[in-house]
């Protein structure tokens, strides 16, 4: 499941909760959530029902969901490209490996008439949302282990035909770790981390103890994470500043995913397959 990737959400705040919550148990359940389910899922999140319904329109305008009425019920369905979407997501969000210096680089370059410009601007968006750096105009790297990745996904926007992939090894000129914080902003990277730390590290600590309780916590924990994986795409750590603070990051989401998952799943099924 991937974050914004998936559908951006602008301006609106509940979108991600929404998308959240439908990556994490529509899937499971024939790809369908009664109105009513997603309303009282968000009502445990402290979101007032009309808001929600406001949302999950504005997700259906944008092609992220479609209504879908079964026995009787109104609910939503994922559209299909959101489901390809997420499908793509929950490797790099859930076993996510990070790179190394041996799997070397992947370099894209791309070429769009002017007659279709507004493919550049898709493309352009299309590589940041992977993670990719930008090393020159019109030149873009990442890790070399995010060759699959990246090929299924511009395959699947319609993209392919303006795109060429190349991997490599950098071996001329100058220092790469100089390269590597030109290539990408790590401050930004850094203070993401940081924010994600503060805010979900005292849940180690809270005493959760029902499973309402874990799915209060972890949904939002998850929705904040889920954009991380993407913005920093698993650089090097031999590339990276001393003492990373993404690896903290990154053990803390891996213990919390552990301890909170399951029950929070708990709870979103019993609401959602109450009578």
């Amino acid at each position: 499941m991937t974050a914004e990737a998936a559908a951006p959400a602008g301006r609106d705040r509940l979108g991600p909760l929404i998308i959240t919550i439908f990556g994490l148990y529509a899937r499971g359940e024939d790809n369908w959530l009664s109105v009513a389910s997603v309303v009282q899922l968000m009502a445990d999140l402290g979101v007032e029902g009309q808001a929600v319904r406001s949302s999950i329109s504005r997700l259906k305008r944008r092609g992220v969901v479609r209504a879908d009425r079964r026995d009787g019920a109104a609910g939503y369905a994922l559209a299909e490209p959101t489901l390809e979407t997420l499908a793509e997501g929950d490797a790099r969000i859930f076993e996510r490996r990070r790179a190394t210096t041996e799997d070397g680089w992947l370099v894209v370059v791309f070429s769009v008439p002017e007659s279709e410009r507004e493919k550049r601007h898709e493309l352009r968006t299309s590589l940041t949302q992977l993670g990719f750096g930008t090393a020159a105009p019109g030149v873009w790297v990442a890790p070399g282990n995010l060759a699959t990745e990246t090929r299924r996904s511009l395959a699947r926007r319609g993209l392919a035909e303006y795109v060429d992939l190349f991997a490599g090894q950098h071996f001329a000129f100058g220092d790469l770790r100089s390269k590597v914080r030109a290539w990408w902003d790590l401050d930004e990277l850094a203070d993401l981390y940081a924010d994600f730390v503060r805010r979900h590290r005292p849940i180690l600590d809270a005493g959760i103890t029902t499973a309402e309780q874990a799915f209060q916590t972890y949904v939002p924990m998850l929705t904040q994470w889920r954009r991380l994986p993407y913005s920093d795409p698993g650089l090097p750590l031999s590339l990276l500043p001393p003492g990373w603070n993404g690896v903290t990051a990154e053990a803390l989401f891996e213990e919390l995913n552990s301890r909170l998952s399951a029950p929070a799943r708990e709870h979103a099924l019993a609401v959602i397959r109450r009578p």
